[in-house]
């Protein structure tokens, strides 16, 4: 059997700058590279420091700047993304900051988690798991 990982995740959102900015701080990650969509509009890559995979790719176009505000409804088609950090205390206070509300907040062994839903409705699940994440 193979064996596989995501590679990356790609996120219309309406701010990719916003958006980058905001994974960066949450997560200790950078910029790795940004530019023209092969299909048109602009995309900004974000990931950990160093690494050759495992990002997110922030896309807009015209046709989502044309729409802001919209938000989609939770689950459709996307019902969250989860993202793992060292530090729950630390990443809640960088979406509080960001000016987004933590919710849901849960103890499951073996972690903890809290959610929060950024600019554009796309809702994020931030988990810390027990001794190393």
């Amino acid at each position: 059997m193979a064996l596989g990982r995501i590679e990356h995740a790609n996120l219309t959102v309406t701010n990719p700058e916003r958006s980058a900015e905001l994974f960066k701080n949450l997560l200790g990650w950078e910029e790795r590279w940004r530019g023209e969509s092969q299909l048109g509009g602009n995309t900004i890559h974000v990931g950990a420091p160093g690494n050759g995979a495992n990002y997110m790719a922030l896309y807009t176009n015209e046709e989502v700047h044309s729409e802001a505000g919209r938000r989609h409804t939770k689950g459709q088609p996307l019902n969250h993304v989860g993202l793992l950090v060292d530090d729950l205390a630390a990443a809640e206070t960088v979406v509080i900051q960001a000016g987004l509300e933590p919710t849901s907040h849960g103890n499951y062994d073996p972690g903890q988690r809290f959610y929060f839903v950024d600019w554009d409705g796309i809702e994020f699940e931030v988990i810390s798991y027990e001794g190393d994440a």
